[in-house]
């Protein structure tokens, strides 16, 4: 089985975040870099996935020079190969042009299931995984908790609300954008990390503009407004009890 995981590299989040100076994103020279995290375990499933069904685990990434080192470490952690898709970070602000780049990538693979995280921590829309299976043209699932081949496809179990499950049954090719948490992450050995810098990183340009435009943009990144204010009620105890009442349903709204 051969298995295309997409990987993205976001601020590490013990990073100092701070908006630029009138512009739409975080000052980059504060920021220290790591794997998306839900992109981590997507790559612990295709590489366990491996594992049972044999096969070949194939890394990408839509990111600048720097973004290289994500796909060492995953490398470093197993990854067969890696494809390294050379962007700056603007193009990445929209969910669309990431997946549109990766479609172009893994279409020429041969990609029997593709794996990414559920969301990404510095964006969060949730949307890339969904947006390539489209462009793909195979079906998707979300919010996987477990992976297992299954009469020639994949069974897959999905997370839902209020601590249900639902599990589904795959033809393949197709697309699964992985939890948070589905297994323990391992760790890159020494013997991974040496093997890493002689594994192939195949290099390619994006496209520099999306087919169709963007089709999100980001105008303005800004910290929230710190507003505080205290008001003391006075009187007996019922007078006050009546008078927050008052206020929390007509001022608060929370009742």
């Amino acid at each position: 089985m051969r298995i295309a995981v997409a990987i993205k590299q976001v601020p590490a989040r013990d990073s100092l975040l701070i908006p630029e100076a009138g512009g739409p994103w975080i000052r980059q020279e504060d920021l220290s870099f790591e794997i998306n995290e839900p992109d981590a375990y997507a790559l612990e499933a295709a590489l366990q996935l491996r594992e049972r069904a044999g096969g070949e685990v194939l890394a990408l990434t839509v990111g600048p020079e720097r973004a290289e080192k994500a796909l060492r470490e995953a490398l470093a952690k197993g990854a067969d190969r890696a494809i390294h898709i050379l962007a700056p970070d603007e193009l990445l602000r929209d969910a669309f042009v990431a997946a549109q780049n990766l479609a172009a990538a893994i279409g020429a693979e041969s990609v029997d299931l593709t794996l990414t995280g559920l969301q990404s921590e510095d964006l969060g829309a949730g949307q890339t995984g969904v947006i390539l299976a489209e462009l793909l043209g195979v079906p998707h699932a979300t919010i996987i908790m477990q992976v297992e081949p299954h009469e020639g496809g994949i069974r897959v179990r999905r997370e839902l609300e209020g601590g249900w499950f639902q599990h589904i049954d795959m033809p393949l090719p197709a697309v699964l954008t992985i939890q948070s948490g589905i297994s323990r992450l391992r760790y890159a050995t020494l013997l991974g990390i040496k093997k890493a810098r002689t594994k192939e990183i195949r290099r390619m340009e994006a496209a520099s503009a999306p087919a169709g435009g963007a089709r999100a943009e980001i105008v303005r990144l800004y910290p929230p407004p710190h507003t505080k204010q205290t008001q003391f009620l006075q009187g007996g105890a019922s007078q006050v009890a009546a008078a927050l009442v008052e206020k929390l349903r007509f001022e608060a709204r929370v009742l």
